[in-house]
């Protein structure tokens, strides 16, 4: 895939750039190693002082940035100028929480004691040069919640992102020393992903993080597994959104709208697989489907456009192949199915699909099982809430889930038996810089933001002192 900017509102290319060489490559791996040698000297305050720097930088930058995003994968301009707002608001939670969630952690005197020591405790130290391999569809957010902890934590990035927002990705690495953090703390490698292999062997990347697809995972988990080196892997995501008959169903329906149509859609933790019991499903089917009927497809540096282009002309290929498989087995669509009519002149030729909401889906067809990277909306009727958490386990992967229901039983038995990284009640499921952010089975492993985040890229220090007194000797 070449590095470029493609507008996917009209599939014009913008720019196109030149992938680093080996001796490029070669430069900045080294950069990056001598950086980190002096920056994991810096003390706290002078982490923050310049994550602080970075997050007052990015505000003023918000209105240029979000057009550079919304050129470059075509999010909404308004939800781009939210992503940028909400990256700032996470370098100054790390900025202002980092220390104490490093903080030295001191076990019970007794145990200290029991293990025959005068003095004993845990000492998170960081790790080195962290690779972050990272996706198109929040360019500034998912780099973001990787950086922000990496390196309030003392570790140097490196980040390759995505071939299809290079310019987001370089804006990055600019933003990082505009606000004077040391030449080589943080580094983007505009290279093709054949190149990532061997950057992830090379003995000055200590460790890696991936958010993107399943197959990408597992070759960067394999790699660092050959090499012994940790890894976090956020992958995909097919979140179940269940609805029981105690919900305020207009409420439920209406949030729905908004948890499935995300970023056009294109989020692992989109809500993707509606689960609705029978007696408020027609009620919730009926409001759905008018919510997404009623949604603005369009330009979206528009202020009034709700969905924008797909990121990619590909993606939008293999959403149409995931509709026609279901249709073609007996699925129905409640809107949409299609290409939207009535674009403008100028964005026929761009990567549009329209709201779309499914019913009649069967274990049969390929979308019961496949992640839906756009805006469809898969129905499920259910008799019951055990009918619900099976089905809604019934998927490879485990990122996330939404329930909505007013039964506390009904609540304490989501949180027991749904197979996912997180459960949102009576809301939409949102990362925040101060809660764990990960998943399980095919989704990934390991945890972003919150505590798990920054420590996940350190090394816990047993620190152990005997009876004799350290300076005993002088």
């Amino acid at each position: 895939m070449p590095i470029a900017t493609v507008n996917p509102a009209n599939g014009e290319t913008l720019r196109t750039f030149e992938a680093l060489d080996e001796a490029g490559i070669e430069r900045r791996l080294d950069a990056a190693d001598t950086a980190f040698k002096q920056y994991r000297t810096t003390g706290f305050a002078e982490r923050a002082r310049l994550l602080n720097q970075a997050a007052v930088l990015l505000d003023e930058d918000q209105q240029d940035i979000a057009r550079t995003m919304t050129t470059e994968m075509g999010k909404p301009v308004k939800a781009a100028r939210a992503e940028a707002a909400k990256c700032a608001k996470a370098m100054r939670w790390y900025a202002a929480h980092a220390e104490e969630l490093l903080a030295d952690e001191h076990p019970s005197a007794a145990d200290v004691e029991d293990s025959g020591a005068s003095r004993a405790y845990v000492h998170y130290r960081p790790l080195g040069a962290v690779l972050a391999v990272m996706p198109w569809n929040f360019p500034l957010w998912q780099v973001v919640r990787f950086a922000a902890p990496a390196l309030m934590a003392g570790n140097v990035g490196l980040l390759k992102h995505a071939s299809n927002v290079p310019q987001t990705a370089m804006y990055l690495e600019g933003l990082f020393r505009r606000a004077g953090f040391p030449a080589g703390c943080f580094q983007t490698l505009l290279v093709g992903s054949g190149a990532v292999a061997a950057i992830l062997r090379d003995r000055r990347v200590a460790a890696a993080t991936l958010t993107g697809s399943e197959p990408a995972g597992r070759s960067v988990a394999s790699i660092a597994g050959d090499e012994v080196k940790r890894t976090v892997l956020e992958l995909g995501g097919s979140d179940p959104y269940l609805v029981m008959p105690s919900a305020d169903v207009a409420r439920a329906a209406r949030t729905a709208v908004t948890a499935r149509v995300q970023n056009n859609g294109q989020s692992c933790i989109a809500a993707k697989r509606f689960i609705v019991h029978t007696e408020v499903y027609e009620e919730f089917a009926e409001r759905f489907t008018v919510g997404m009927s009623d949604l603005m497809v369009g330009d979206p540096m528009q202020e009034s456009t709700d969905i924008g282009p797909l990121a990619s002309e590909q993606g939008r290929t293999d959403l149409e192949e995931l509709v026609d498989d279901a249709l073609g087995q007996g699925a129905s669509a409640l809107c949409g199915g299609g290409r939207p009519d009535g674009l403008a002149p100028e964005l026929v030729h761009g990567w549009f699909y329209a709201p779309t909401v499914l019913t009649g889906i069967t274990p049969a067809m390929r979308i019961h099982r496949e992640e839906t990277f756009g805006p469809v909306a898969s129905l499920y009727r259910v008799e019951g809430l055990d009918e619900a958490i099976a089905l809604a386990n019934d998927s490879p992967f485990g990122l996330s889930s939404n329930v909505w229901t007013r039964d506390p039983d009904e609540a304490r038995r989501c949180v027991r038996d749904l197979q996912a990284g997180g459960v949102f009640f009576n809301g939409m499921t949102a990362s925040h810089p101060a809660l764990p952010f990960g998943g399980v089975k095919r989704s990934g492993y390991g945890r972003e933001l919150a505590g798990q985040g920054i420590r996940a890229f350190c090394n816990a220090t047993t620190v152990w002192y005997g009876p004799e007194p350290v300076d005993a000797a002088s």
